[in-house]
Parts: C-alpha cells; sequence; structure tokens
C-alpha cells in the first residue's frame, strides 16, 4: 500500500464531514463546488476523495454521479450545514478502494 506523501491539512475536515455526512464546499479548477463526500482512499501515493457533485459553480448537475477529487486540488474546503444521505451510486465494495480506504460513509 502507498503512503501519502505528505496529508494535507483538510483531511480532518473531510473525516469530519463523512463522519456526520454533511457536504463540504471548495473551489476545484477554478470552480466553486459542493460535495457530499463518500469515501477518502489513497491512489499512488495520493489521497483521492469520491464524491457526490451537489452544486457546481451555484448549479445541481445535470445528472447525479460520483466523481473523484484529488484532495489536494480542493481549495478553501469547509464543512457546509447541507446534509446528505449515503448515494445508492456509491458501491463501498469497489476494487479500487480495497486496501487504500481511509474513511468512508456508512451505507
Amino acid at each position: 500500500m502507498n503512503k501519502p506523501s505528505a496529508v494535507p491539512d483538510t483531511v480532518p475536515i473531510v473525516f469530519e464531514a463523512i463522519v456526520k455526512q454533511q457536504a463540504i464546499a471548495a473551489t476545484y479548477n477554478r470552480g466553486e463546488v459542493t460535495l457530499a463526500p463518500h469515501i477518502l482512499y489513497t491512489k499512488h501515493g495520493e489521497i483521492y476523495l469520491d464524491a457526490l457533485t451537489l452544486e457546481r459553480d451555484g448549479q445541481p448537475p445535470k445528472e447525479p454521479k460520483i466523481g473523484a477529487f484529488k484532495l489536494a486540488g480542493l481549495t478553501g474546503l469547509r464543512i457546509t450545514p447541507r446534509r446528505f444521505k449515503p448515494s445508492g451510486l456509491f458501491v463501498p465494495g469497489d476494487d479500487k478502494y480495497e486496501g487504500v480506504t481511509l474513511l468512508a460513509v456508512e451505507v
């Protein structure tokens, strides 16, 4: 298992959001996103977050999907008061999470 080189200081924020099932807001690729974080895991020595996008630049997505976000790319990360239920699109038993999961929502 690859260990991440440096743990971003946003990890505790995401852990809290996953445990409390509260959405997070951040800037990603110069756009504002609101995400329902489902799982934090490592890949190639980096920490990734798979999350349901709730809003991008203030607009809901055309269709719901779970996206992968490199945690280091989420800036200005903060917990919002918005709560969420785990999405049926999230597959916690997916092979890509095997042995690399840091924390996931309870489904």
